[in-house]
């Protein structure tokens, strides 16, 4: 009875142990006695060296949507006589291996805070190839960001324009930049993942564009580079990244006309699969989409398509990642006096995957340490917080026989999971790890009790107190 709980898009599965094709990584596949692999090594492996929960990236597949993604539009800008950079968003994920797979790559490396940034130096990266983001930089963060060479640094409010220009000065420097502009486009994706409406705190208002421009250009140590937009996040249409193009466009050509914008950053977004009701576009199509809307609306206004950018993060290392839990107590839950809910506690939750509680996220789930021939049954996995909206995976089949101490994985976690990770409850945050060709490697090391206690000044302290 518990199927009439499950959401109208959640089908009964007919094999429970299947992987849904498009939604784990790429080398996923159950091994010949039922256990989970990523990257040719087991989940049982995995938990017994690291511990659960545990993130771990399957390092063959982040760089298989990479090369797709930049190939993709390097394609279609080249199709219409121009360039595109691709800058990885590291607000996704970032650690500084994460970096030199970034810089292996190619990429160019976007950052949104004075900690992105250190870990993205420390990375190894060239400066020149970083972009600094961020509606609150501080005097610290831009200081630290001139000093360093980054590439851009992209302009949030009129009051940065003069900040950046202060720091560039004070160190006889020339800092590119880029205004970040308020769209007015609205996305069709969660309300707080859309970046691009009115009334919200990111960018300039149209409107006003010219004026802060204008004001840009009067510095010397200032350099214009173009307009930024982003329009939000998991966006499934491409309608909306084609009506900004339109809008941007339409700024650009007057712009134009006081001084060079040689480039236009049109953002990120895309979206990914986290269930079998998502049904992303190809990127393919996207990039030619929005491309050929950017040549189209430059020949109305009779000027050259400026080199292209884009910001993709979720895109290249959300489908990578998943996340394996231990489970510890199972419980059916009767509902509405005829129907059954099993509720699958596991050992971490809203602290290492937030996006639930924040965006009401879906995600899908399997069992990881075996097979199973028991009857699918309508599942709720759950954290071990103190708190109601502490859920994981709010609809899943998972068998009947889930018991504690199986292991469960969670798909595409690489993307929002490890950045938002807390210490709720004072859990402490998991560790990372890359899986290839058999083999794993550390990339961020698990916190202990100890790492959490050691921040307790009482505890630590060796100053005299004074009564």
């Amino acid at each position: 009875m518990g199927e009439m709980l499950a959401p109208s898009w959640l089908t009964k599965p007919t094999d429970i142990n299947e992987l849904t094709k498009g939604i784990w990584p790429a080398t996923a596949k159950r091994e010949s006695e039922g256990q989970l692999s990523i990257g040719g090594v087991s989940v049982g492996d995995l938990a017994g060296e690291y511990g659960t929960p545990l993130y771990v990236l399957d390092q063959t597949d982040f760089f298989e949507r990479a090369k797709r993604i930049r190939e993709a539009f390097s394609a279609a800008s080249t199709r219409y006589g121009t360039t595109a950079k691709l800058y990885y968003a590291g607000k996704a994920l970032l650690c500084s291996e994460i970096v030199r797979w970034v810089d292996e790559l190619g990429l160019y490396l976007d950052v949104s805070s004075g900690g992105e940034l250190a870990v993205a130096l420390a990375g190894g990266i060239s400066p020149a190839r970083i972009g600094l983001h961020g509606n609150n930089k501080s005097h610290s963060e831009i200081g630290r960001a001139v000093a360093a060479g980054v590439g851009v640094i992209v302009i949030d409010s009129e009051i940065e324009v003069e900040r950046i220009a202060s720091a560039a000065g004070a160190q006889d420097r020339i800092q590119p930049v880029r205004l970040r502009v308020n769209t007015g486009v609205h996305a069709h994706t969660h309300e707080y993942l859309a970046t691009a409406r009115e009334d919200q705190k990111f960018g300039i208002a149209m409107a006003d564009v010219p004026q802060v421009v204008a004001n840009i250009r009067s510095h010397k140590h200032l350099q214009f580079l173009g307009l930024h937009s982003h329009i939000g996040s998991q966006i499934f249409a491409v309608e909306g990244f084609v009506e900004a193009a339109k809008r941007l466009v339409a700024l650009h050509a007057e712009l134009l006309k006081l001084g060079p914008v040689p480039e236009l950053n049109l953002g990120g977004g895309f979206g990914v699969a986290y269930t079998e009701l998502d049904k992303p576009m190809q990127i393919e199509e996207i990039a030619f989409a929005i491309t050929e809307t950017v040549e189209q609306e430059c020949k109305k206004y009779g000027i050259e398509l400026p080199a292209l950018a884009f910001e993709p993060g979720r895109y290249v290392v959300g489908p990578a990642g998943i996340t394996l839990y231990n489970v510890g107590t199972t419980k059916d839950v009767t509902v509405e006096e005829t129907a059954t809910r099993k509720y699958v506690s596991i050992d971490g939750g809203m602290s290492d995957n937030a996006r639930p509680a924040l965006y009401e996220a879906d995600y899908s789930v399997t069992l990881a340490s075996r097979e199973s021939d028991a009857v699918p049954v309508i599942s709720r996995v759950v954290g071990k917080h103190c708190e109601s909206g502490d859920i994981v995976v709010r609809d899943a089949f998972l068998p009947e026989d889930i018991s504690p101490n199986d292991l469960v994985a969670v798909a595409v976690t690489g993307a929002y999971c490890f950045s938002l990770a807390s210490n709720y409850n004072y859990l402490a945050r998991p560790a990372v790890v890359a899986v290839k060709n058999g083999l794993s490697t550390l990339l961020v090391r698990a916190e202990t009790e100890t790492d959490l206690l050691a921040r307790d000044a009482r505890l630590n302290s060796t100053a005299t107190k004074v009564s």
